[in-house]
C-alpha cells in the first residue's frame, strides 16, 4: 500500500485541507503483509473521523492500512474538524466539501473508481453520522454505508447538550425534526422513491452512551425497504471496539474482486 498525506486547496471551503490516503499496491516480497491490487481503477472507503478527531485517527488508533491491504482496496480520509460533515450556519461549508468536491478531486489525483458499486463510506460517532447522512442523501453514489457507534439520532437533546456551542454554530437554532439532517427523515425519503439503495450496516457497543439512539434508527430502518445489517454487543465508545467493528465492516463490504 501507499501512504499518502495529501495537502490541497478547496473551493468549497475556501481554504487549504488536507485527506490521509491509503492507494493500493500489488506486492509479494514484504514480509508481513501481501499487498493486493486490481489493474483497473480501485475500488474506494471513504472513512469518516469522530468529533474530537481528524483525517489522521483511523490510522493512528487501527491497521487499517494492513486490513485494507489484503482487498486492494483505496482509503480516502478527509479532515472536516467539528462540523458534523455540514454545510455550517456560523462556518464553513463541508457537506459540499465532502460530497460534491471531495470525490472529483481525489479521482483525479489517484487512480480511483467511479462507479457506484465500487464506492464505499463508513465512519465513527460524528463520522457515523456522516456516513449516513452521505449514502441516504446521495443513494447513487455508494453501495453500500456503514455507522460504527454513529450519533444516528441528531435530534436527542443529549448530543446537543454535550455539545451546546458547536451545535448552534453547526445546525443554528430551529428544529432538526424532518430537516436535511435528520436521518430518520431522510431514510423515509430513500424508502419512498425508486432508484438505487445503499446498504447500511450499523453497530453499536450496549455500553455506549449512543447506544439507545442506535436503537431508534435501527428500529427506523427495519420498517424501511433498505438492507440493514445491525451488529451490538458489549462495547464503549472506544478503539477497542471500533478496531475490531472496522474489520468487520471491510468483510461484509460487497466488494467486487473479493475472492
Amino acid at each position: 500500500m501507499a501512504l499518502i498525506t495529501c495537502n490541497f486547496y478547496s473551493e468549497a471551503l475556501g481554504i487549504n485541507t488536507e485527506i490521509t490516503a491509503i492507494i493500493p499496491q500489488a506486492t509479494s516480497t514484504q514480509y508481513g503483509l501481501e499487498g493486493k491490487a486490481g489493474s483497473d481503477r480501485h475500488p474506494t472507503l471513504f472513512l469518516l473521523h469522530g468529533l474530537s478527531d481528524d483525517h489522521t485517527i483511523w490510522l493512528r488508533r487501527t491497521s487499517i492500512e494492513r486490513y485494507a491491504a489484503a482487498l486492494g482496496l483505496a482509503v480516502i480520509m478527509p479532515n472536516v474538524h467539528r462540523s458534523f460533515y455540514t454545510d455550517m450556519e456560523y462556518g464553513l461549508n463541508y457537506w459540499t466539501f465532502l460530497s460534491k468536491e471531495l470525490p472529483r478531486i481525489v479521482r483525479s489525483f489517484f487512480p480511483l473508481s467511479d462507479k457506484r458499486e465500487d464506492n464505499f463510506v463508513a465512519g465513527l460517532s460524528m463520522g457515523g453520522y456522516g456516513a449516513f447522512k452521505w449514502a441516504l442523501t446521495c443513494p447513487d453514489q455508494f453501495a453500500a454505508a456503514a455507522s460504527l457507534s454513529g450519533a444516528l439520532n441528531i435530534k436527542n437533546e443529549e448530543i446537543m447538550a454535550r455539545n451546546p456551542r458547536d451545535m448552534k454554530l453547526i445546525f443554528g437554532e430551529g428544529s432538526l425534526a424532518g430537516s436535511k439532517h435528520d436521518l430518520l427523515h431522510l431514510l423515509d425519503e430513500v424508502d419512498s422513491k425508486t432508484g438505487p439503495k445503499p446498504m447500511l450496516y450499523q453497530c453499536c457497543g450496549t455500553e455506549d452512551f449512543l447506544y439507545q439512539d442506535n436503537l431508534v434508527f435501527r428500529d427506523h430502518a427495519e420498517r424501511s425497504s433498505l438492507s440493514l445489517t445491525y451488529q451490538e454487543g458489549p462495547g464503549s465508545h472506544s478503539w477497542d471496539y471500533w478496531d475490531a467493528r472496522i474489520q468487520d465492516v471491510l468483510a461484509w463490504l460487497p466488494l467486487q474482486n473479493r475472492k
